[in-house]
């Protein structure tokens, strides 16, 4: 299997290949050169309509809702299995897709989504309910059962972990799913589909439509026919499908945008704190909604700290994403690339420092910018409150546990944050403190299925991984039976 041997130009829909039906198409760049490598089917509403209607009559049916969630989880496992069995083809597709560097679609990409699949297939057997006491002369049971087509909507930054976030709970409870990747990277969506088909997943019970956001996105979005929404990308985006979700009152999981902030205390090992401080910003080159590109320091080690990066930083390996040495690959897109562009130009307009980066690598025609810190900003800019998404960390000092906690919690997002500390007692204290749906403690981006993980404030609702994303897929239905 390579990336044109996965039927790139077309839509899965009832477990046929199509057309979109205007023929209409999308084209599909590799980041790292700037270059076209394949077209796939831009869907219309009609196509969407279909693939709604297919995932539907498979629901319905009972091909896939009526298994025992044993039977799923068997299918699930053998999705696990294809995916570490085909490992090198779908890490160098993820990679041409996103621009990726090649070791890190190995070792998380496709690692975490074999995982997740393995480990939803091992929860489909938990969906049992409960027999409940009353004084009622009766007995009074629940039992938990899927709530019909699931909506999947991905980002472009993790195609494959993402799906699988959504995919493999969705499938596990028993739904059917839609799937709509995003525009730029829709290449392992449709990988994962043939994949599914081969497992043994029935048709109609997983469909993909590629095409943009706009046009498939809100068609799906806004269809009668879908019971749930899981939504991961911006926050602006996920207000218009909270509201549109709203309207026809369906459930939603929203993953949105985050701007983490990682403090560092004075009682920190640096030199492992400075590894996790440049990971927490450079991984996935900064195109992560959990990273860490605010970096909040100590006052008595800030001057310390910010030397070893000026050092150490310009060292990290950038460039082809094809080479195992990589580390920092191009960004995803060019419009990705002038959005982090601007914002390291509004930092210098403001006086800051940038101590090192701040400006586009060139090479191979790719979408390169270097890994940047900036210091000696205001908290109120908008390089530090607004979220960048690229490979830029700036840092500011602090006095006190109170005003590091302060300044954590100044901006909008909440989705992760960490702590660098050698005492358990702080490091417990300030992640009580902390408005995320995830704290990492001395480390960053440790991530597990069995983890939940999750916004507040303005970074979404709902969780995805754990017991509690199996659950967002289901609803209890309480049974009462008279025994007078």
């Amino acid at each position: 299997m390579t990336a044109f041997e996965i039927e790139p130009g077309r839509l899965l829909v009832g477990g046929q290949w199509r057309e979109a039906a205007d023929g209409a198409r999308i084209e599909v760049v590799d980041p790292s050169r700037g270059a076209v490598v394949t077209t796939v089917a831009a869907a219309g509403a009609a196509d969407v309509d279909a693939a709604v209607r297919a995932a539907r009559e498979a629901f319905d049916g009972g091909a896939w809702s009526g298994l025992s969630g044993r039977e799923r989880g068997r299918v699930l496992h053998r999705v696990a299995e294809l995916i570490r069995e085909r490992a090198d083809e779908i890490a160098e597709l993820e990679s041409l897709d996103v621009g990726k560097p090649i070791t890190l679609c190995h070792a998380v990409d496709v690692t975490n989504t074999a995982n997740d699949y393995e480990y939803f297939a091992a929860l489909a057997h938990s969906l049992d309910g409960a027999v409940r006491d009353t004084p009622m002369n009766a007995l009074a049971y629940t039992k938990r059962e899927p709530l019909g087509v699931v909506a999947a909507i991905t980002p472009f930054n993790f195609p494959l972990i993402l799906a699988g976030s959504k995919i493999g709970p969705a499938l596990a409870a028993g739904n059917t799913v839609v799937h709509k990747p995003a525009d730029e990277t829709p290449l392992s969506a449709l990988c994962m589909a043939r994949l599914f088909q081969e497992a043994g997943v029935p048709d109609g019970v997983v469909n993909v439509v590629t095409g943009t956001g706009l046009v498939a996105g809100e068609a799906l979005l806004r269809h009668r026919g879908v019971d749930k929404v899981a939504f991961t990308g911006s926050t602006a985006v996920g207000r218009h499908v909270a509201r549109t979700a709203g309207e026809a009152l369906k459930p939603v999981t929203m993953e949105l945008g985050g701007n983490a902030a990682h403090l560092v205390f004075e009682d920190a090992d640096l030199e492992k704190a400075v590894g996790a401080v440049i990971k927490a910003f450079v991984f996935n080159t900064g195109q992560f909604c959990m990273g860490g590109p605010r970096l909040l320091v100590a006052r008595s080690v800030y001057s310390t700290l910010l030397g070893i990066l000026a050092e150490a930083v310009p060292g990290v390996p950038v460039g082809d994403p094809r080479l195992p040495e990589t580390v920092v690959g191009p960004m995803a897109g060019e419009r990705h690339l002038k959005k982090v562009e601007e914002y390291v130009d509004l930092a210098r307009k403001e006086g800051a420092r940038i101590v090192c980066g701040g400006e586009r690598l060139d090479l191979d025609g790719g979408y390169y910018y270097k890994p940047t810190v900036i210091a000696d900003l205001s908290n109120d800019s908008r390089v530090v409150q607004e979220e960048i998404f690229g490979p830029v960390l700036t840092v500011q000092p602090f006095d006190t546990e109170d005003e590091a906690v302060a300044l954590a919690n100044s901006t909008p997002y909440g989705l992760a944050s960490g702590i660098q500390t050698g005492s358990l007692a702080r490091a417990h204290r300030i992640a009580d403190r902390l408005q995320a749906g995830i704290v990492w403690i001395n480390d960053w981006a440790m991530l597990d299925p069995a983890v939940p993980f999750g916004g507040v404030k303005d970074s979404g609702f709902g969780r995805e991984y754990g017991p509690e994303a199996l659950a967002a897929y289901t609803r209890t239905k309480s049974v009462v039976v008279s025994l007078d």
